[in-house]
């Protein structure tokens, strides 16, 4: 299942306009300042400079690393320029504000060794403007400036980096849960059927020795390869989890029309309707345990997220040799930049679709509303 990350980039965008619209007049008043104090034409290096490691920073997001090392390149280039130039102290407000931005993403989206290693770059930095600003009482202004912007870029960057480990770790438990909870569904419908086999081979070789003169060679064969079957989904049920962790066996999916119709009985809920045209019966047991999950956790979905949808219609049939299970409200569109549907339990429907050789995806509908879409391979001996 892919997720369309569309809001999120229109956030960066927005993000990465707004640094621009700030930088433009950070150095547009810092060059002001300096020409109001310092005459002349002092103003254009730092300026310059400014400009330079604040578009560096816009384009960080090709290479986060080289975006880094450069700004912290020039801004150290700028410092040494400025106190062998008798210039004003750099890094100046716009430079200052171009590095927080370096430091930051560096810290929040790097590994650890280079993210430190960035950290420390900058704190070298703000180190060094103590050495390099003209003398003065007490902590310098460049060095304060640059040292309160450094330590808000740092906080934020670990703040982001604390956030996605968080986030990983919580899907990846998702991600564990429902594979050890769809090991224990296949385990048993799968064990269900190769029993059958197993009991059916031994009963046909009972009514054949009361006819020594049936064959009884193939049954034989039969029942060996029914208990190496089931041998071998044991053993790889056992890959996906232990017994210990693994959740209790999940109960029948019951009907799909049972469970529109309790979503659909709730109060101040909206209207739902089902339009099926495939026989849910001759489905294998995990493609309707599958398709019931995810016709349960898209209406979950509309109850916590559209809770002004007016109708969820529930489309299911079968498309050459695949189960395609729909599920569309009708919603207000949203913000832009709000992303509605991107809980945990997309990933949990992830996994079961794309562990029977599925595909899902999830987002807007044009105009209003949501839409959720399951493609699940049925093997051609169950199709109706």
């Amino acid at each position: 299942m892919k997720v369309r990350d569309r809001p999120g980039g229109r956030v960066r965008n927005a993000a990465d306009a707004g640094f621009g619209v700030v930088s433009a007049m950070t150095l547009a008043l810092w060059a002001y300042q300096i020409a109001v104090t310092w005459g002349g034409t002092h103003w254009w290096f730092g300026c310059a400079a400014g400009a330079t490691v604040c578009a560096i920073a816009l384009a960080r997001r090709r290479d986060r690393t080289r975006a880094a090392v450069a700004g912290l390149a020039v801004a150290g280039a700028a410092l040494v320029v400025a106190r062998l130039a008798s210039l004003p102290s750099e890094p100046g407000p716009a430079m200052a504000l171009g590095l927080a931005v370096l430091v930051g993403s560096a810290a929040g989206a790097l590994p650890a060794p280079r993210a430190a290693a960035v950290a420390a770059g900058g704190l070298g930095l703000v180190a060094a403007t103590w050495f390099t600003a003209p003398p003065s009482p007490g902590l310098p202004p460049v060095t304060l400036l640059n040292a309160v912007a450094w330590s808000a870029a740092l906080a934020t960057g670990l703040c982001s980096r604390l956030f996605e480990a968080r986030h990983r770790a919580a899907v990846e438990k998702v991600r564990r849960d429902e594979r050890l909870a769809l090991a224990r569904e296949l385990h048993d419908a799968v064990a269900h059927h190769v029993t059958g086999i197993v009991l059916n081979a031994q009963a046909a070789q009972l009514a054949a020795r009361r006819r020594p003169a049936t064959p009884q060679g193939p049954f034989s064969e039969i029942e060996a390869a029914g208990s190496d079957a089931l041998r071998a989904v044991r053993r790889v049920a056992g890959l996906l989890g232990d017994d210990g962790d693994a959740s209790p066996a999940a109960a029948g999916p019951g009907s799909l029309g049972d469970l529109v119709g309790r979503f659909g009985d709730r109060e101040g809920g909206p209207r739902v309707r089902l339009l099926s045209s495939a026989d849910e019966s001759r489905w294998p047991p995990e493609v309707a345990v599958t398709v019931h999950r995810v016709v349960q956790e898209s209406l979950t979905n509309v109850s916590r997220h559209a809770r002004r949808a007016r109708s969820v219609t529930v489309r299911v049939g079968l498309d050459g040799g695949s189960v395609v299970v729909e599920v569309l409200d009708d919603s207000p569109p949203v913000p832009a930049g709000y992303h509605r549907r991107g809980g945990y339990g997309l990933v949990g429907m992830r996994e079961r679709v794309e562990a029977l050789g599925g595909t899902l995806s999830a987002g807007p509908r044009p105009g209003a509303g949501w839409s959720v879409r399951a493609v699940l391979p049925v093997p051609a001996r169950t199709r109706r």
